[in-house]
C-alpha cells in the first residue's frame, strides 16, 4: 500500500466500535474525494438519493441487487477491513462476499480450540446449540443419541406447524435429483432452508468465523452454517415454508420459490434475523461451553 493514499492510513476503527451491517440496493458503488459513494436508483428499501458511506464505522456492507461496484470501492473496503457481501434481496442468497479481515483472530480461534477437542469442548457446544433449539439441556453426550432426538422432535413440529397454518402435511419426502417432484410444503420447505442458509453464511462471514468447522453439521463445506441456520429452522424456516405452500395452493399461478423466498425475506428484514445470528455466533465462543 502507498503510505498516506487518500490520507487514511491511520483511520481505521476496530470492528468492535463499529456499527455492524448496512444494506445497499439498485444503485452504483464507487470512490468520489477519498470518500465511499452510493448513488441510489430508489427502492422499497433505500430512497433514491446521492449518499456518503461511513465505511469506516462499518463492519459488512450487503450489496443487492441492481447495483454495481467499482474497483476503486473494493479497494478502499479492503484497505478498512470492512467487508462487502453481494447478496439476494432482503439476504436470502449469497453469492460471493470480500473477506473480511477483523481487528481480532479471537473467535476464529476459540471456534477451532473447541472444535479440534472432539469429545470435550465439540460437544459442548453442539449440546449448547440443541439446548438453544430445545429449550432444555439434554444430558446425552453422544451426538448420534442427540441428532436422534433432535429429528423426532423436528417431525413433531413439523406436523404441529402444519396443523396450525392448516395445510395438509404427508412427511418430509423430496428427490434431491429432482426436487420439483416433491409436493409443494417439502418444496417450499427447500427452498426457505436455503434463504435461511443464505442469511447465516451472511452472518459467517461478518464474524469471520469457519464455515467448514461445524459442530453438529461435519461432512459439508459450509458445516458450521448449516449448523447456525438451524437454529433458526423451528420459529423461522417451517413457519414461513408452510404459510407459503397454503397461499400458493389457493393461488396457483405464483411461484413457490418465489413466494417462500418473499416471505422469509420479510422475516429476516423485519426481525432482524442476521445481526440475531451474528449474536449467536458470538455468545457460541465467547466463553467455554459448559458441561
Amino acid at each position: 500500500m502507498l503510505k498516506g493514499r487518500l490520507g487514511l492510513e491511520q483511520a481505521r476503527l476496530p470492528h468492535a466500535d463499529r456499527h455492524g451491517l448496512l444494506y445497499l440496493e439498485r444503485g452504483a458503488l464507487s470512490v468520489e474525494d477519498g470518500c465511499l459513494r452510493f448513488v441510489a436508483a430508489g427502492s422499497e428499501l433505500v430512497v433514491a438519493g446521492d449518499y456518503r458511506i461511513p465505511h469506516q464505522s462499518l463492519s459488512l456492507l450487503l450489496l443487492g441487487p441492481g447495483s454495481s461496484v467499482s474497483h476503486d470501492a473494493l479497494r478502499l473496503l479492503a484497505r478498512h477491513g470492512t467487508g462487502l457481501s453481494a447478496i439476494g434481496e432482503d439476504g436470502v442468497r449469497l453469492y460471493t462476499a470480500q473477506p473480511l479481515m477483523p481487528d481480532s483472530s479471537a473467535l476464529a480461534r476459540a471456534q477451532v480450540r473447541a472444535w479440534a477437542d472432539e469429545k470435550g469442548a465439540r460437544m459442548a457446544v453442539a449440546r449448547r446449540m440443541y439446548a438453544w433449539r430445545l429449550g432444555e439441556v439434554l444430558p446425552h453426550r453422544d451426538i448420534a443419541v442427540l441428532r436422534g432426538i433432535e429429528g423426532a422432535r423436528v417431525k413433531e413440529i413439523y406436523r404441529l406447524t402444519a396443523e396450525r397454518i392448516g395445510i395438509r402435511w404427508n412427511g418430509r419426502r423430496y428427490d434431491r435429483g429432482d426436487p420439483l417432484a416433491a409436493d409443494l410444503p417439502n418444496q417450499a420447505l427447500n427452498h426457505a432452508a436455503s434463504a435461511v442458509e443464505a442469511a447465516a453464511a451472511i452472518a459467517v462471514a461478518a464474524t469471520a468465523a469457519i464455515p467448514q468447522l461445524g459442530f453438529i453439521h461435519e461432512d459439508s463445506g459450509q458445516s458450521f452454517i448449516l449448523d447456525i441456520a438451524d437454529l433458526f429452522r423451528d420459529a423461522l424456516t417451517v413457519p414461513c415454508a408452510f404459510k407459503a405452500a397454503l397461499v400458493v395452493q389457493k393461488r396457483p399461478a405464483d411461484s413457490i420459490e418465489r413466494m417462500t423466498r418473499r416471505m422469509v425475506g420479510e422475516r429476516l428484514r423485519r426481525d432482524q434475523v442476521i445481526p440475531a445470528m451474528i449474536d449467536r455466533i458470538k455468545a457460541l465462543f465467547a466463553e467455554p461451553a459448559a458441561d
